[in-house]
């Protein structure tokens, strides 16, 4: 049986990318800013992990990052206030709003704010 475990991400910038994934409230211990992997184990198990570009070149030489996103991540917040104010938050912090906050027809409040490395981070609650 074969049982998705991890995703995995590459990081430009560690310690950015890590205080992005902090500020959506994963505990990951301020040491891993300065190594070459870090992880966050989510409820349920599931891990989210980051490498450095050095790292991913190290088992493969030819690795060069490719525009666009073929992936998102998406955070479910306890209301539609939530989400506003995690946007404003992370604003705050500097990140870059790809989709400012608003209702869905599916009836969630919805926005996505990209992460240091331009990932869109999806933040959703029901309306």
């Amino acid at each position: 049986m074969i049982t998705i475990d991890a995703i995995g991400m590459v990081a430009q910038d560690m310690p950015a990318t890590l205080a992005f994934y902090r500020a959506l409230g994963l505990d990951i211990p301020a040491e891993a800013d300065d190594e070459p992997h870090a992880e966050a184990t989510l409820p349920g198990g599931l891990r989210l992990m980051w490498d450095t570009e050095a790292t991913i070149r190290s088992f493969d030489p030819d690795y060069r990052r490719e525009p666009g996103q073929s992936h998102t991540l998406a955070a479910r917040c306890d209301s539609a206030a939530e989400v506003d104010a995690t946007v404003a938050r992370l604003v705050g912090l500097g990140h870059r709003v790809v989709r400012e906050p608003w209702d869905a027809a599916w009836g969630q409040r919805y926005a996505t704010v990209a992460d240091p490395d331009g990932r869109g981070v999806d933040l959703y609650a029901a309306l």
